[in-house]
């Protein structure tokens, strides 16, 4: 099998594809912005799972300027396993905070709605692990900053956060459809840029 050396586009194509699918869906079928949350949130918990695997399957990793209560951390498989662990129990915290919001405030799913949801969540999946698999290969050739691993995700947790927040304000017209979904989109087209070009650097010396 040949050997992953380089971002050849698939990854981002399928993330950007994923949701551009969403929102075409969403349009088609009128959703509000409440449910359009819905693929948004889990597409997070990929990106979560994902980033976790990630942090766990490093063999050689750098700690610099990252602390843990109130320390300098060591490089350690310790300090790995318990930084992949405080990220599950933390990014899962605010997604759970998500899911309530969603049970308790957001449009209920009709099973259509269902059915297109599960296929955005699968095409977005799909190309995530793509992205995963390029990561994995990158990291064997660097050593990747713990911390910096451990907060990238967070930047795709922001956008979603606006769009419940606003969401309401805004409307459910299509313009509000449009511009979280394209919020969305620019926060993982700036992720995936960051992943593959700065962190996939050759380490410094």
């Amino acid at each position: 099998m040949k050997a992953i050396s380089r971002d050849d586009g698939t990854g981002l194509a399928g993330i950007l594809g994923a949701n551009a699918l969403t929102l075409v869906l969403a349009l088609w079928q009128d959703w509000s912005v409440a449910l359009l949350a819905w693929p948004f949130w889990l597409q997070s918990v990929v990106i979560g799972w994902y980033a976790r695997r990630r942090m766990l399957a490093l063999k050689d990793f750098s700690v610099e300027g990252f602390r843990v209560n109130g320390r300098q951390a060591e490089a350690t498989p310790e300090t790995l396993r318990s930084t992949a662990n405080f990220f599950l129990m933390h990014y899962g915290f605010f997604h759970l905070g998500y899911l309530v919001f969603l049970l308790a405030e957001g449009d209920r799913l009709a099973p259509l709605d269902m059915a297109l949801v599960a296929g955005t969540t699968v095409a977005f999946w799909l190309g995530h692990r793509r992205s995963h698999e390029l990561n994995l290969e990158a990291d064997t050739r660097s050593r990747r900053n713990l911390g910096a691993l451990m907060f990238l995700p967070y930047v795709r947790v922001v956008p979603m956060h606006l769009a419940i927040l606003l969401g309401a304000a805004s409307g459910d017209s299509a313009w509000a459809l449009v511009f979280f979904t394209g919020l969305k989109t620019a926060a993982d087209a700036a992720l995936h840029a960051v992943e593959h070009r700065w962190l996939r650097a050759p380490a410094k010396t």
